[in-house]
């Protein structure tokens, strides 16, 4: 079979044997996936990774020890826990010590014609949900994960700090728990998609004038998306004192920040990683969420270099890979 790998900055084609699985796990033949940043950062060299990338799918199971989910189409969590650990049975099993995480860490990913991964991580997706609106079950989860942390609530002053796929994506499901909900980006076409689906959406020098005019409020919860080394210092010039930062950003580079602004404002910072499946799909289902306008473009597997290429652009949204 055919995969992409990453090693030192650079993409290979290359030809390996399709994974052979075990009794807990199910072989899956991709249809389609999705470019997130956090492939982008690993082609830079975020946790000096190599090997076979992505983590975004909808697939179809073809071989697997339980019968009831062959030719099932799938989406998988992308967790791989050990289930023994203190954390796994406490249940922060995607906090495992041991997990493995696919196409991050020490599990190959979804840039392949072929995975497996435990029976456990997969969920079936309906009829009623496209392939296209399926591979954004991943990075969905992800961007409703504060909705399940319980740190936004109807009354809560709520900015998305980022336009990027991550940003938009939590900007346009986040609605649905704040009804003060504000996209901050540099990218008026990206803006416009969120002011398509009722949201306010402002420019950073825009915003950054009516902060210091008084024009607008400071932020209870700021979602820091922007996949920049700068979000988390431009978001603690929006947040309220005993304000919330929910840090979304995963990158290569270190940051630099001034923890006495945390310190004498007695901001929380909480990270913020996968979400809920199950939830995901139930927006996808029914349609509470818009995800057309997102995605940039549909490339072939065998184009996959040229989309990884068009993904690395500025203003750029979700590339996705038909196999």
């Amino acid at each position: 079979m055919k995969a992409y790998l990453f090693k030192n900055g650079s993409i290979y084609e290359i030809e390996k044997e399709r994974p052979a699985i075990s009794e807990s796990e199910a072989l899956i033949k991709i249809k389609l996936s999705g470019i997130c940043n956090t492939d982008i950062e690993l082609l830079k060299g975020y946790y000096n990774f190599t090997g076979i990338p992505g983590h975004e799918f909808v697939g179809i199971v073809e071989d697997s020890y339980d019968t009831k989910l062959l030719g099932k189409r799938v989406v998988g969590e992308i967790n791989i826990s050990c289930g023994k650990c203190d954390l796994c049975l406490s249940g922060s099993s995607k906090h495992c010590s041991n997990r493995k995480v696919l196409g991050i860490l020490g599990w190959d990913g979804v840039f392949s014609e072929y995975i497996k991964l435990p029976v456990n991580n997969l969920h079936i997706v309906e009829d009623s949900i496209s392939d296209e609106e399926a591979v954004f079950t991943e990075p969905l989860a992800a961007a409703l994960e504060p909705s399940q942390q319980f740190l936004i609530s109807q009354d809560s002053k709520v900015a998305v700090l980022g336009d990027g796929k991550l940003g938009l994506l939590s900007a346009i499901g986040l609605k649905c728990f704040s009804s003060d909900l504000t996209l901050v980006g540099k990218h008026e076409n990206k803006l416009n998609i969120a002011k398509k689906q009722d949201i306010a959406a402002i420019l950073p020098d825009s915003l950054e004038k009516q902060l210091k005019s008084g024009g607008i409020e400071r932020f209870d919860v700021v979602i820091e998306a922007t996949g920049s080394e700068t979000g988390l210092n431009f978001a603690l010039n929006m947040v309220k004192p005993k304000g919330i930062i929910v840090l979304k950003t995963t990158i290569s580079k270190s940051i630099s920040v001034d923890i006495s602004r945390i310190t004498v404002n007695e901001i929380k910072i909480i990270g913020s990683r996968c979400g809920n499946f199950k939830q995901a799909l139930y927006f996808l289902k029914n349609r509470l969420i818009d995800i057309k306008d997102m995605i940039s473009g549909v490339y072939s597997f065998d184009n996959f270099m040229e989309a990884m290429q068009n993904a690395q652009r500025k203003g750029s949204l979700k590339y996705i890979i038909k196999y």
